[in-house]
């Protein structure tokens, strides 16, 4: 005989701690079915690779604080800091901004930014649209407008759509890296993990560093690993130095 199974209770479905061996059967359907839907269609259909990479993001976590002391008012989440690097990143590796359509890459001229918003009602992926013309501080207000819609079920059909590249803040969810299934259609999805205390060598001496994972999930269809590891090392750099990444805003 099977022992007794217990589980924590599910947001999402309502299931409470099982405390026999009774089988149940959660319907499939809404929300939770066309997304179901949406992964295997990316996963059936884009062969995907992923990089990674370990970065100081000591500076980064200093910026934001610098940002937000100045203007409290309009605070700027590490989100939109890794949006505003992956698109300057874009403009160096527009493949990257792309879908592919038959036998054609597709790479559109603007850049509508998805990204990942958990809710209780199960995972969604708004879009700012435009995102390359936002500034800094415009993007985290967009992302964070976006989020609240998203948990409120506000969201238009257009929110939902147009989207050329996501990025995903996995860190919230307390673990370090994630192999991100991309957004369908879309050709790569960008993740940043936890920031903890690690040690890290800075020149020659060991000391403890804000750090944390960057990972990246191309379509090998698209690009190849030069042009994938281009891309994760420039947003990696600018997320070290950003004061030396304002250059390029």
């Amino acid at each position: 005989q099977q022992p007794a199974l217990s589980a924590a209770p599910d947001a999402d479905t309502g299931i409470e701690a099982l405390a026999d061996n009774s089988e149940r059967r959660i319907p499939l359907r809404g929300a939770r079915r066309a997304a179901a839907e949406h992964v295997t269609r990316s996963r059936r259909e884009i062969p995907e690779a992923t990089v990674w990479v370990d970065v100081d993001a000591t500076a980064l976590v200093e910026a934001r604080r610098e940002l937000n002391t100045r203007d409290p008012a309009r605070p700027v989440s590490l989100l939109a800091l890794l949006a505003r690097f992956a698109v300057l990143g874009l403009r160096r590796y527009p493949e990257l901004n792309a879908r592919v359509e038959r036998d054609e890459i597709v790479m559109p001229g603007r850049v509508h930014l998805g990204f990942a918003a958990q809710t209780e009602h199960g995972l969604v992926v708004p879009v700012v649209h435009d995102a390359h013309l936002l500034s800094t501080r415009d993007l985290s207000a967009r992302l964070a407008e976006r989020t609240t819609a998203a948990r409120e079920r506000r969201l238009s059909p257009a929110d939902l759509r147009g989207g050329t590249f996501t990025v995903n803040n996995y860190g919230v969810f307390g673990v370090d890296g994630s192999a991100a299934i991309i957004n369908h259609p879309e050709v790569a999805i960008l993740g940043m993990g936890r920031v903890i205390d690690r040690p890290w060598v800075v020149d020659g001496q060991l000391a403890v560093r804000k750090v944390t994972e960057l990972t990246l999930a191309f379509d090998h269809r698209v690009c190849d690993g030069g042009t994938a590891g281009g891309f994760l090392r420039y947003v990696a750099d600018c997320v070290e130095s950003p004061v030396a990444a304002m250059g390029d805003m």
